[in-house]
């Protein structure tokens, strides 16, 4: 990948560091991306909790007839710390490395994927992630993607690059928009050729796409792909996760739901860190896909919330002719009442 790397007068914000060759990296947020990696850092209790979440996830998902998958988005930091030597990032305080390490010996074990450690086999490869933004590059993307089929005894396609639709484009990433001015690179164009066609959008979706801000489609999004490819899995897929997933591909930010979605003769999208086991009773899945960025594992996902009523909450916040949300509301998802694993 070439950089086509801009520069900017006035340097990083308070919230992102400017290492070396002009790689940004995330520092702050309301995630406080640093502390993370200090001490006390995630505390234990934390990572107890997220034990107990993952094993519960594989006993609900058991129960259902469904193998619970749990993935970790890494931080740009925990791969690419080296380049940002003035931080002094401790990797093994990563809270990722911390998670799989608190996983040994658990019964959320056999559902781990560990991302991280195929991030750091491949990076000195091809670039891992965009200079300007918090996201994987393509061929991120396509790690992510094997090491989740191998977890999932799944055979992966291996004609991505072949299939690929044009050339570079200028992009300023998450990071990059955070600098004044913007921080701009060439990036690689990553759609490509499938078969896999989105047959279901939620109101939130369609009513932003419908105003020109489907790429604000966050929290509570929720679409649905098939794939009649005759060399596609039959079985079907349920993913709850984030901007690492994503409901469509907004290039040239890769998404993994594409390629699995190229994968799968089904796969469902559900934005948000919990999961809805009452959609999943539904749906009846083979496999159950839980995915969050390594900076969000700081706030554990509420308990029993819906996907309607997560996506009503959003709704009401991002459309323009939505009522506003009553003062009551929670800040995010309901709860719904019960013990339902998270």
């Amino acid at each position: 990948m070439t950089s086509g790397f801009s520069g900017s007068e006035k340097g990083p914000t308070a919230d992102v560091h400017e290492g070396r060759d002009g790689w940004l990296f995330l520092t702050g947020g309301t995630n406080r991306v640093m502390a993370q990696y200090g001490r006390p850092g995630v505390s234990r209790r934390l990572l107890w909790r997220w034990r107990r979440i993952v094993a519960d996830r594989v006993r609900a998902c058991d129960r259902l007839g469904a193998t619970y998958i749990h993935a970790v988005a890494p931080e740009k930091l925990t791969v690419y710390g080296d380049l940002a030597p003035a931080l002094a990032v401790d990797p093994a305080r990563a809270p990722v490395r911390r998670l799989a390490r608190w996983l040994t010996a658990s019964r959320g074990a056999r559902a781990f994927v560990d991302l991280d450690a195929a991030f750091r086999a491949a990076r000195d490869g091809p670039p891992l992630y965009l200079r300007t933004d918090s996201h994987w590059t393509l061929h991120g993307s396509e790690i992510a993607y094997r090491a989740i089929l191998l977890r999932m005894g799944v055979a992966p396609r291996s004609d991505f690059e072949s299939r690929r639709i044009g050339g570079t484009v200028p992009f300023c990433g998450d990071l990059g928009r955070k600098l004044d001015p913007h921080r701009f690179e060439a990036a690689p164009v990553t759609t490509f050729a499938t078969a896999a066609r989105r047959v279901h959008a939620n109101d939130l979706l369609t009513a932003l796409e419908a105003e020109g801000r489907g790429i604000e489609a966050h929290l509570g999004a929720h679409a649905v792909f098939r794939n009649d490819d005759p060399a596609a899995d039959p079985r079907r897929l349920v993913i709850f996760g984030d901007s690492f997933c994503q409901h469509t591909s907004y290039s040239p930010v890769a998404t993994l739901t594409a390629l699995l979605a190229d994968t799968f003769a089904e796969v469902h999208f559900l934005w948000c860190s919990s999961i809805d086991w009452h959609y999943l009773e539904r749906v009846r899945p083979d496999f159950v896909l839980g995915e969050i960025a390594e900076r969000f594992m700081i706030d554990l996902p509420p308990k029993g919330f819906r996907i309607e009523r997560l996506a009503e909450l959003a709704r009401a916040r991002k459309i323009t002719d939505a009522r506003p949300l009553p003062p009551d509301a929670p800040a995010s998802a309901p709860g719904a009442a019960g013990a339902a694993p998270r």
